[in-house]
């Protein structure tokens, strides 16, 4: 049985049980009746407080209710025991041939094993990264790029319709300062006070003159100027697209800032929100009233020079992106722009659309890089900052991807670079990846000895660490949606560890292949579904993290 067999039992049997106290008009959904696993597994399999829940709306206590779900529930095939604990917790303990059945679920389901509709046909924008094509992406950058993709693919996980975008920044001041950059290093003069630094300008540089047909540094300087800032920005992207899909992350979409411009995106923006009345002029200048919208000040849109205040590439972004049909559009931040948040709610607001819905704001901390217990602070090719490729030098991709997803966005990481180096169980990448290797080494020897999977017998299942294992097995989908629903794939790189160790302790007490003479028995053919289901499970969750899944290490 899986939890999703059992929560469509005990939906059944609460539907029934309101409908014969006289209260069926109380409204009752999946969502009511949600499963967790007990802390104490001595308590059983599953737990609900779907009476607590539901209780008062039915008038009656909630222990009564709970008392008597729990008979009915008694009832249900596979259902092995239920009590009523505390207040009106329903715990439920299965019969080991109906949890059993879990492990040939999964083998059978295979990668579709942890999906879920909870998102089922919704459209959403993830735009992650966008960093400024001045420079390599810096370890800020290259966290959302591993906690980004591994969002996206949770998303998708649960049935929405995702689209990876990237702001590409080529348009405003920092653009002239890496064009003047690349300028002074090309004559050989020094780097302009406000301007780049590091190997890569030199490197950009002498690109932009060996792929020219004129002698750039011939020109007036002003046209010389324009002619690094057109191809270096080129050649600076097209390093940080390169950079990008080596760490296994691609987008759908680069969307330039300077097409906002060009395309009078920001002057429809303007004259949309100034139709809804939330636009006025003063001082010269053009504003918008966000401080209708929670806003601790209005903000000036159009500056009484003429000029486009940032704020209005941002409207004009937003109102293409709801263009485009997104419900709801995410964006990933640094944590130096904790003040944006306000305005751009606001901003939403003043579309008439619903902040925290239709626009979602992520904002996360910073990531430290130690060796040695010190902080790596310098980029050999940079100069200035630690870089992705700094990163995937020391420790690889699925480390560095697995390093940066693994805890919550909202809190500061220190990454240990000796630690996701070593090839043992202290890290946590290789102790997961272990689990699966071993999983398929386990395979390859029983089909060796002679053990197919030709026999399934989930009733022989009865051991306590095939009972946790199984009962691990049967989260994936639960931590999933909750990723999902939340914003927070780390919970799938703390399950898959959390499963690994289960998948140890079983491997430890449990043998698939016989000893010696042994003769292959049902329970050794079902111990291979079970060990098969334990390997699917690490590398579906492995995969939402976009995590290899090694067959041998």
């Amino acid at each position: 049985m899986t939890p999703a067999e059992l929560s469509a039992s005990l939906l059944a049997v609460v539907e029934g049980v309101l409908e014969r106290r006289g209260a069926a008009d109380v409204a009752v959904s999946a969502a009511d009746v949600v499963l967790d696993r007990p802390k104490n597994r001595d308590h059983g399999d599953w737990a609900s407080n779907v009476a607590m829940k539901l209780a008062k709306r039915a008038g009656v206590a909630p222990r009564e209710l709970a008392t008597e779900i729990a008979g009915e529930l008694a009832e249900v095939d596979g259902v092995a025991d239920v009590d009523v604990a505390g207040p009106g917790f329903i715990n439920v303990r299965l019969d080991a041939a109906a949890a059993g059945l879990l492990a040939r679920t999964i083998v059978e389901q295979g990668e579709a094993f942890g999906r879920g509709d909870w998102y089922e046909g919704v459209t959403i924008d993830l735009e992650f990264v966008s960093a400024n094509p001045t420079g390599p992406i810096h370890m800020g950058g290259v966290r959302w790029a591993a906690v980004g993709d591994s969002l996206a693919r949770v998303f998708q996980a649960q049935g929405a319709l995702v689209t990876r975008e990237y702001y590409f920044n080529d348009h405003g001041g920092q653009i002239d300062r890496f064009s003047r950059s690349l300028l002074a290093r090309a004559l050989g003069e020094a780097t302009p006070e406000d301007g780049y630094g590091g190997q890569y300008i030199t490197d950009i540089a002498d690109r932009v003159i060996a792929a020219s047909d004129v002698d750039l540094l011939a020109l007036p300087r002003d046209e010389a100027q324009e002619a690094f800032r057109a191809a270096g920005v080129d050649f600076m992207f097209d390093d940080i697209k390169t950079s990008l899909h080596e760490f296994g992350v691609d987008f759908d979409v680069y969307f330039h800032e300077n097409a906002l411009h060009e395309s009078q995106a920001v002057e429809r923006a303007v004259a949309r929100l100034r139709e809804l009345g939330h636009v006025y002029e003063s001082e010269g200048a053009t504003w918008l009233r966000t401080t209708e919208f929670g806003d601790d000040r209005d903000r000036v849109v159009v500056k009484s020079d003429g000029e486009a205040a940032y704020i209005a590439g941002d409207l004009a972004y937003y109102l293409d992106k709801r263009e485009r049909g997104f419900e709801r559009n995410l964006i990933m931040l640094g944590a130096d722009h904790h003040g944006y948040v306000g305005r751009m709610m606001a901003m939403c607001a003043a579309f008439g659309d619903e902040p925290g819905v239709n626009l979602e704001i992520l904002i996360g901390q910073m990531v430290n890089l130690l060796r040695d217990g010190e902080p790596v602070r310098m980029s050999k090719r940079n100069g200035t900052v630690v870089t992705m490729e700094d990163l995937v030098d020391a420790v690889g991709i699925d480390a560095g991807r697995y390093a940066l997803v693994r805890s919550p966005v909202n809190s500061s990481i220190d990454i240990d670079l000796d630690l996701w180096t070593r090839r043992t169980n202290d890290n946590p990448v290789f102790y997961v990846q272990y689990a699966h290797a071993r999983t398929r080494s386990v395979a390859r020897n029983a089909e060796a000895a002679g053990v197919t999977r030709d026999a399934f017998d989930a009733s022989l299942l009865s051991h306590p660490t095939e009972s946790a294992l199984l009962g691990a097995l049967a989260e994936l989908p639960r931590v999933v949606r909750q990723a999902a629903e939340l914003r927070e794939p780390h919970r799938v790189a703390r399950y898959v560890e959390e499963l690994a160790g289960t998948y140890h302790r079983w491997y430890d007490s449990c043998r698939v292949t016989p000893l010696g003479d042994e003769e292959v028995t049902d329970l050794h053919r079902t111990r291979l579904w079970l060990n098969d289901a334990a390997g699917q499970v690490v590398r579906n969750g492995l995969g939402l993290l976009g995590v290899g899944a090694p067959d041998r290490m």
